[in-house]
């Protein structure tokens, strides 16, 4: 029976998912000095085949998680970097290595869905939005900061915008200013994509969401799309099949 661990592996956390035979059995989340999510970490399985891993981490973060998974189940992990071209998808940049490979996996995965002309948005601590066309080129894509980010700086950077009420994202005009804030954050996400897929031509690309925040930004947005949790998961199968793992 083949077991897999996979991570997707971000600036401040993990993200982990257990599959065994292909099938995801369980999953959880860690967090580095976390003693409840190391433990459920480590006891989600006796022993792995495999571990594969989507990192954005620094060395410091990758190199604990590598100790980590070599201590408990004696292998290391392999880890996904992002390339010049993954099959049919073929990235712009002139310094591929630069490219998040999150952003990578998740274009890679809608990839595998679907050969339209595709919009990967991600919606997480950044808010990344993508473009693909049917041959598979990535026409480029946006790093704008994401909800937290975006909220975080209004109240570090000035003096007087402050509030205690917690109050939902919304698209309406706000009557305080914990609703101005939110609902301007939320206005700014939306607004975004709207602005890109507006922009993008004639030919609408298909839309896929992920990220912690993607529901929630699909729902406002209003112009359907596709909700995929695990689209950098998916995106990771991918390539290892492709590393022939």
């Amino acid at each position: 029976m083949s077991v897999c661990l996979q991570f997707d592996v971000g600036n401040s956390s993990a993200k982990w998912r257990l599959l065994s035979e292909g099938a995801v059995i369980t999953r959880g989340s860690y967090l580095q000095g976390d003693v409840e999510s190391r433990d459920a970490l480590l006891g989600c399985a006796e022993s792995v085949d495999q571990v594969w891993v989507s990192s954005v981490a620094a060395t410091g973060g990758e190199n604990h998680l590598t100790a980590l998974v070599e201590q408990r189940w004696g292998l290391s992990p392999w880890y996904a970097r992002t390339s010049a071209r993954s099959g049919e998808l073929v990235n712009s940049y002139t310094d591929p290595s630069r490219m998040g490979v999150d952003r990578w996996l998740a274009m890679l995965g809608a990839r595998a869905r679907s050969t339209d002309r595709l919009c990967v948005v991600d919606a997480g601590s950044a808010l990344t939005i993508d473009l693909v066309s049917p041959d598979g080129a990535h026409e480029g894509g946006y790093i704008i900061p994401g909800v937290a980010l975006m909220e975080r700086a209004l109240l570090l950077d000035t003096d007087r915008v402050r509030f205690d009420e917690d109050v939902d994202y919304a698209l309406s005009p706000g009557r305080s200013t914990a609703e101005a804030v939110r609902h301007g954050v939320a206005l700014a996400q939306v607004g975004s994509v709207a602005t890109v897929l507006d922009s993008s031509g004639t030919r609408t690309p298909q839309l896929f969401f992920t990220g912690g925040a993607g529901d929630t930004l699909r729902k406002m947005l209003g112009r359907g799309g596709e909700l995929v949790p695990d689209l950098v998961f998916e995106g990771l199968e991918v390539m290892a099949r492709q590393a022939g793992l």
